[in-house]
């Protein structure tokens, strides 16, 4: 009998597949990276290889289980981007544009093709339009699956069977063509309403034009719809045999990205923290940052996605905000100034961050200056370069910069940056209004994982623009953990997924706000609204 128990998470983002190999008390003990490829074919499309992503997915997952005994690996969880995977009648690639090359057949979570689509399914003003902020998303699945129809109707007839990329990876796992709860509410506009009713809303489909996803019982969207962390099957012999584990080995129904992020901390312990679930704000931080936030009980916020019940925390709504470029955002910050163009020759991102990070302390202290983000009195940064995700809900918002002078320098990138990190901040307050000025109790607190949070400047920023408290888990690595309680889960190894949540979510380091230099974040908030009017009235005008 293997003395040691051990769970894989998997996690797919943007731009490369990791796994884990996390013990019972949700350490992670061994990772392993691998990058995807991404094709970009046209402005704002984005795609994605399925072969490739699964490929990746048993590599890292090899590289975890080396020298481990098979015996030990009681569960697999998987989470992914919430990415459209399509796949012919005989469950092979076809391409999602006319590429013509089949291993393009996924339409990213970034890809914004599908505006008009969009607009239109908008434009119905249908109930179940209620539980998406009052607007469906471009990034969701309809929108796109609608843009396949318009754009491609010779080959509509070829799909077989349409993904969430978090059900594709349990497929190829598991060969059961089940569905997570959490991918088909969040982003399918699966109907989970607050009077109880739950499946696919035919009057829906009937009106956007796609009532032709009900034939043979929705079988190319899905009929078998089970909750993250249920066993929806185990390892297929084909599979055990590739990542030499074995058959059987229970595979846990999948969930998103972000809601594994969530997953992972929203049962962190910080001292003097409230433990209260519903007083926590959780962002997800990598390529874009999510905003998620539970309740027991269902609250309807303009602009933000849900309720959703069940599709983090079990028996718990979730609301789902955020921000469509984030990381992305400061990646291209620093990738388009003319200081950030010569450092990227010598230095990697991270590295030139730090630099960033030193430059703006040198200049703080040479100004005598209480607070490093006082430097940026007269540099305001509206961060919606990709579009508004929440909570205005409107993808043609554009990014807007006030300041700008005739100026090429590393401290003028350094200001710059610092914009735009307070910026993104604010955006994190104006999520909490709605969230607040809907009827959620009072937030406490912020939980932060992702790549954006190894930034110390990030967080406390974060922290100071809220006033609040932000509890940053020890354990770095928070959406494997996530991924890694669904393969608990699925093993039995627990007996709920709240129990899972609060043995494997661990501690977490609390970084306290800055309240001296509160007042100053509430006036740049101010600005920060204002520049939002002002965009707005500028279009106007224009039309």
């Amino acid at each position: 009998m293997a003395s040691k128990i051990y769970f894989i998470g998997v996690d797919v983002g943007s731009g490369s597949v990791r796994a884990a190999l996390v013990d019972e008390k949700g350490h992670v003990l061994k990772t392993s990276v691998k990058a995807l490829q991404t094709w970009k074919p046209k402005t704002d499309y984005f795609e994605q290889s399925s072969n490739d992503v699964w490929e990746c997915c048993l590599h890292v997952i090899k590289n975890v289980v080396s020298n481990v005994d098979p015996a030990s690996i009681r569960g697999i969880g998987f989470d992914a981007t919430c990415s459209l995977v399509a796949l012919d009648k005989n469950c092979n690639p076809i391409a999602v544009s006319n590429t013509l090359n089949n291993e393009q057949n996924i339409i990213m979570w970034m890809d914004h093709r599908a505006q008009a689509e969009a607009d239109l399914i908008n434009e119905t003003g249908h109930e179940v339009l209620l539980y998406v902020g009052g607007k469906v998303s471009l990034e969701m699945e309809m929108p796109k699956l609608l843009w396949l129809k318009k754009h491609l109707p010779q080959k509509w007839k070829e799909f077989g069977y349409f993904f969430d990329l978090p059900d594709f990876l349990t497929w190829k796992a598991t060969g059961s063509f089940s569905r997570s709860l959490c991918s088909l509410v969040c982003k399918w506009n699966y109907e989970c309403s607050l009077d109880g009713k739950q499946g696919w809303n035919v009057s829906f489909l009937r009106e956007i034009g796609l009532e032709d996803l009900a034939d043979n019982d929705f079988q190319k969207i899905g009929n078998s719809v089970l909750m993250p962390g249920v066993r929806c099957g185990g390892l297929t012999d084909k599979v055990a045999e590739t990542l030499g584990l074995i058959p059987g080995t229970p595979v846990a129904t999948s969930i998103i990205d972000a809601h594994a992020g969530g997953l992972g901390m929203i049962g962190t312990h910080g001292e003097g923290i409230d433990k209260n679930m519903s007083t926590r704000l959780s962002l997800i931080c990598g390529t874009s940052t999510c905003h998620m936030a539970v309740n027991k009980k269902a609250i309807l916020v303009k602009g933000v996605w849900g309720p959703y019940f069940s599709a983090m925390v079990p028996n718990m709504w979730l609301n789902e905000a955020g921000q469509s470029a984030s990381g992305m955002l400061l990646d291209y910050i620093i990738s388009s100034h003319p200081a950030g163009i010569q450092l990227l020759k010598t230095y990697e991102t991270g590295e030139i961050r730090r630099h960033l990070r030193e430059l703006l302390s040198q200049m703080t202290r040479a100004q005598g200056l209480e607070d490093m983000s006082l430097l940026t009195k007269d540099f305001h940064v509206w961060p919606d370069f990709h579009g508004n995700r929440s909570p205005l809900a409107d993808p043609t918002m554009k990014g807007m910069i006030v300041g700008l002078s005739i100026n090429t320098s590393e401290e003028n990138l350094a200001l710059l940056y610092l914009a735009t990190l307070q910026g993104l901040s604010y955006g994190t307050r104006h999520i909490m209004d709605y969230l607040q000025l809907s009827g959620y109790d009072s937030i406490k607190s912020l939980l932060i994982c992702g790549g954006i949070s190894k930034d110390p400047l990030f967080v406390q920023i974060q922290a100071d623009s809220v006033g609040l408290p932000i509890l940053k888990p020890h354990e770095k690595d928070s959406v494997l953990v996530g991924a890694a309680i669904l393969g608990a889960c699925a093993s039995q190894h627990f007996n709920s997924v709240t129990s899972a949540i609060e043995e494997m979510g661990g501690t977490a380091e609390v970084i306290q706000p800055n309240r001296n230099i509160k007042y100053y974040h509430d006036k740049k908030y101010k600005v920060f609204l204002k520049m939002c009017e002002d965009q707005i009235l500028y279009k106007n005008l224009m039309n």
